[in-house]
């Protein structure tokens, strides 16, 4: 793929919109679950969209991260952006969880949130602190940037505020929440109920 094939004025609003869906998903998820919540012990007719939005979590939280490493990566070798080293742990908290979380849809292991939420909450840290000084740049720099690599440089910045980081940290939140609400494979919560 080269840049011509996918010109970054295409580029941006896409991912910008596509992390603008990821805040509205994982609303929409949180809301569910709290009106879930207050009818406890009452039936309700969103069970069965409960139920498939349980199941499907795990597909979307791996297509959710791997969109994110290829964006992540279309960034910085077709268009050749430098990333600045806060970049680069936001990468290594999302980059293994492009195979991680494929495999964990594969076998329909809901348990992963044990292992992928503590990692996604570092990934919200560092990307909440760059959208951070990207927004709003200190006069002094920080200790992160680098001339070559500064942690400040607006790539990116589509809508009058939706950044890379802040696209990092939009895919952070909604992959944190998909886990909360996956549900394991039936044969699975079998097992965990009765050991």
């Amino acid at each position: 793929m080269t840049a011509e094939l996918l010109p970054l004025e295409t580029a941006s609003p896409f991912f910008a919109v596509l992390s603008l869906l990821c805040w509205a998903a994982a609303a929409a998820l949180v809301v569910g679950w709290l009106v879930r919540r207050s009818r406890r012990g009452r039936p309700g007719r969103l069970e069965p969209l409960r139920d498939d939005v349980g199941r499907m979590a795990l597909p979307l939280a791996w297509i959710v991260a791997t969109v994110t490493t290829l964006g992540s990566l279309y960034y910085s070798k077709v268009q050749h952006f430098v990333p600045c080293e806060l970049c680069w742990y936001q990468r290594i908290c999302v980059y293994p969880f492009a195979v991680i979380l494929g495999i964990a849809a594969w076998r329909r292991d809901a348990a992963i949130r044990v292992y992928a939420v503590p990692v996604f909450a570092v990934g919200m840290v560092v990307s909440t602190y760059h959208s951070w000084i990207q927004a709003y740049p200190p006069a002094n720099g920080t200790s992160f940037c680098t001339v070559d690599a500064p942690c400040t440089a607006r790539y990116v910045w589509e809508f009058g505020f939706v950044s890379l980081p802040l696209m990092a940290l939009s895919a952070f939140v909604v992959m944190t929440v998909l886990l909360l609400v996956a549900r394991p494979s039936p044969r699975r919560a079998t097992i965990e109920e009765n050991p």
